[in-house]
């Protein structure tokens, strides 16, 4: 749509600059906010995944013997309960983890070798932080997508609403100061005609 290039149109403008110019730094901040939420939780992920190279390194050995054990132990360890809540920062919705828990599979303590007991210890403690590490994947992946988007409005404002606006106050202003001069120019020769006419009367 053409702009108009009247009085009107200016202060229509200048309130649209003055809004965008007040919605930025809220908007920036809420931005800053999120990319220092998406660095902890970046930082959270890692030291899970930490934790778990730690949980299989420390117990290689241990489930090494479920290659060369001919126990059954299929179904030794299995979710019983998983429970994920949801949580709001500014304005994106992120998954929380509130309980996660386990049910053993039911054995003879004689049936079944000593190790048995510290194996399934061991599988629902690597099971519990890959959960966790699965939620923090999830909110980490969503902080992301959050931060593009308030990223690209950000630079819509910044590099795009703004200058526009800026631009098209200083068009109006030139088009009016232009047409002001004009009407001046004009009102002189006017006027100047006028004082010729009454001259040329008198002469005559």
């Amino acid at each position: 749509m053409a702009l108009a290039l009247n009085k009107t149109s200016l202060k229509q403008c200048r309130d649209q600059l003055a809004m965008f110019e007040r919605y930025l730094p809220s908007l920036d901040l809420k931005r800053q906010q999120l990319i220092a939420d998406l660095q902890r939780s970046k930082a959270k992920l890692r030291e899970t995944e930490q934790e778990i190279h730690q949980l299989r390194d420390s117990q290689e050995g241990l489930f090494s013997l479920l290659g060369a054990s001919e126990q059954d132990l299929s179904g030794l360890v299995t979710l019983r309960n998983l429970s994920v809540a949801e949580e709001n920062v500014l304005g994106v919705r992120l998954p929380v983890l509130e309980e996660v828990s386990f049910e053993r599979m039911q054995y003879s303590m004689l049936a079944k070798p000593f190790w048995v007991d510290f194996l399934a210890e061991s599988l629902e403690e690597l099971a519990k932080v890959h959960v966790r590490r699965s939620i923090e994947q999830s909110r980490m992946e969503k902080l992301a997508a959050a931060v593009r988007r308030i990223t690209q409005r950000v630079n819509l404002f910044e590099k795009v609403l703004i200058p526009r606006a800026k631009q098209d106050i200083q068009r109006i202003k030139i088009h009016l100061s232009d047409a002001e001069r004009a009407a001046v120019v004009r009102s002189k020769i006017a006027k100047a005609k006028q004082s010729r006419g009454v001259a040329t009367t008198e002469a005559a």
